[in-house]
């Protein structure tokens, strides 16, 4: 029987498998609705993995419209050939949820494809920080990765960077404005490694957002803070 950390595990695999077959397949092309690039992923995941839902709605940002958050509802946007283009899709693999989002370039603007490199690098620092502190606490990680915006020259883009994630439906206590406890935000005190009612240890997510609000455009990186490696 599989543990949930083996579950999750193949969980963000199988998302990691389908982001790259989106990237193969050429799905990201100039002229298309951030819907219609939605739907034809959707139809992929279907396809390919059997996905037939997603915890969470289907995220697909390009442009100026990167700047933007998950709970924000832009006007439907299409993708220019210069434009940065974001996706963060939650699919259910089974009963468990994945949340996986990467960041694509479609020109050659030097400072966008140092954005790609740059949450990246973020996201291994913050899990590497998560791995060598015990007690680190949801809002220390927020403060340290919103840090690394500022020291790379760009804005933290969002009042949160992560949230649990689990067997669906997690423990939820995550409204829009980013203050439920179950959160990485400034000032939550709770404990990341901190266990469930039940005593099983709590999974997490990290999201890392960086923007650039002179030149309107952003980058999203997020996958499992709590499981594999830095």
């Amino acid at each position: 029987m599989q543990s949930v950390e083996e579950a999750l595990a193949a969980a963000q695999r199988k998302a990691e498998n389908l982001f790259a077959e989106v990237v193969a397949t050429g799905l990201i092309q100039v002229g298309l609705l951030e819907s219609e690039l939605s739907k034809k992923i959707h139809q992929l995941a279907n396809r390919r993995f059997g996905v037939r839902r997603h915890w969470h709605k289907r995220v697909v940002r390009c442009g100026e419209n990167t700047l933007l958050t998950y709970y924000d509802e832009p006007p439907d946007r299409r993708i220019a050939a210069d434009d940065v283009v974001y996706l963060d899709f939650g699919p259910l693999f089974e009963e468990w949820e994945a949340d996986f989002g990467r960041t694509f370039v479609l020109g050659t603007d030097p400072r966008k494809h140092q954005l790609v490199r740059d949450i990246a690098a973020a996201f291994r620092k913050g899990k590497e920080l998560y791995l060598a502190e015990p007690d680190l606490t949801a809002g220390a990680l927020y403060d340290y990765v919103s840090d690394l915006a500022t020291e790379a020259g760009w804005k933290f883009g969002n009042s949160t960077a992560g949230h649990l994630i689990g067997r669906f439906p997690h423990e939820k206590n995550i409204g829009p404005a980013g203050a439920g406890r179950f959160s990485i935000r400034h000032d939550n005190s709770i404990i990341l490694r901190e266990r469930d009612a039940a005593g099983a240890p709590r999974h997490w997510i990290l999201e890392i957002h960086f923007v650039d609000r002179t030149r309107m455009f952003g980058g999203f990186f997020e996958e499992l803070l709590t499981i594999g490696p830095a």
